[in-house]
């Protein structure tokens, strides 16, 4: 990799940082003291909220393929699995809400309705992407083993499909967060024994299998059941089965697309840099503060974008304050985007329609050779090397 030029972005001393660290840690502990009773009641509306879309989604497909019952159905079973994954499950494995001493929203024993199991993820994502963030070579979610989004990155002739490969990796982006964690990418080329994945296929493939059994088999049969009592005999039980198992595809999807979206939008937009290996030797709070917020964008919108989202629409805040229960995201930042207008820092963020947009034409810059990004290198000094 060839040495980029440097610019400075951000404070320009070692006391600039130093003070720059000060006043996000002010921000998180000033918001961590109001963490209590109105945080508790929000995370348990949430659940409830996803416990009755659930039921009133799966119910109305029990009535089979009547338009009007079949498609709200559908509809809601998919906000229902939104919900789930982004506001709560996502959220609660963090362990924001641990304070509140209750299992159902323990980071350690919650459990989502998800293909990835619990373990492999707070693993992946909680250690593993939120300590080396953007760092090339070191945070696996940057690209998940299979697209180019950086010069840095080798060119390959998988490249030229990635749209295609990004279209499969939003249908079936519960699949492939199943098994992230494997490195299957790395056993394809040898550089990783299958041997070493088994214990974690083992773990993998019973979540899968939990995922497959209740959405794939035992509510189709409930459907049938219904089917045979609503519209009787052996086609009213074959309807009613294939109308709830559509549904439940119709879901998955809806909750898949959705929640790529998301994640691709904090993540990968034009806007975001990335980073060289030698960036987090030595690497201060402060430092690490910087390349969080260099490394994430924002989504704007109102309170139901950030319902949806999961409040990653504050990805920046998010990775910032990752203990600090999400729906704190929109009280801090407007005091972090104050920070960083201090230190002369960007703040990516912009409207969904827009940073998708961003997102897709990286992609698809990336599918052939070359590109401008280039991963940077955030020296000791607070010196951040400038992106060739």
């Amino acid at each position: 990799m060839n040495q980029p030029r440097t610019l400075q972005i951000g404070p320009r001393s070692t006391e600039e940082m130093e003070a720059f660290q000060r006043d996000l840690d002010a921000i998180h502990t000033a918001a961590r003291r109001k963490v209590g009773e109105q945080d508790a009641r929000y995370i348990r509306g949430i659940l409830r909220l996803v416990r009755t879309t659930e039921t009133v989604g799966r119910a109305l497909l029990l009535f089979g393929w009547f338009p009007p019952t079949w498609l709200l159905g559908a509809f809601l079973l998919g906000i229902s699995k939104i919900v789930d994954n982004m506001e709560l499950g996502h959220n609660v494995m963090h362990g924001q809400f641990n304070f509140m001493n209750d299992p159902r929203f323990h980071g350690d024993t919650f459990e989502w309705d998800n293909t990835c199991p619990k373990q492999e993820w707070r693993h992946s994502h909680n250690y593993v992407h939120h300590t080396y963030t953007n760092v090339i070579g070191k945070d696996r979610d940057f690209g998940y083993g299979l697209l180019r989004l950086s010069n840095d990155l080798r060119w390959s002739w998988l490249h030229p499909f990635q749209l295609l490969l990004t279209a499969l990796l939003a249908l079936f982006f519960e699949w492939f967060v199943a098994i992230h964690d494997l490195q299957m990418d790395k056993v394809a080329i040898g550089r990783k024994k299958w041997s070493e994945c088994r214990p974690q296929w083992l773990l993998v493939r019973a979540k899968i299998w939990r995922q497959v059994r209740k959405d794939y088999i035992a509510w189709p049969l409930v459907g049938a059941a219904a089917g045979a009592a609503l519209f009787g005999g052996m086609d009213g039980a074959i309807d009613g089965a294939l109308a709830v198992l559509l549904g439940n595809v119709v879901g998955n999807l809806i909750r898949n697309v959705w929640a790529w979206a998301i994640i691709f939008c904090g993540h990968f937009t034009e806007r975001v840099y990335t980073f060289q290996r030698a960036s987090i030797e030595g690497e201060t709070k402060g430092q690490w503060y910087l390349r969080q917020i260099l490394g994430s964008s924002n989504i704007q919108g109102g309170q139901l974008m950030h319902l949806m989202s999961g409040n990653l629409s504050h990805q920046i805040e998010h990775h910032l304050f990752p203990d600090l229960p999400a729906n704190r995201y929109a009280e801090v930042a407007p005091q972090v985007r104050a920070v960083c207008d201090k230190y002369r820092i960007p703040y990516n963020t912009g409207s969904f329609a827009g940073q998708l947009w961003t997102v897709f034409k990286r992609i698809a810059r990336y599918s052939l050779p070359g590109g401008p990004h280039k991963a940077v290198h955030i020296e000791v000094d607070s010196v951040l090397p400038e992106r060739a």
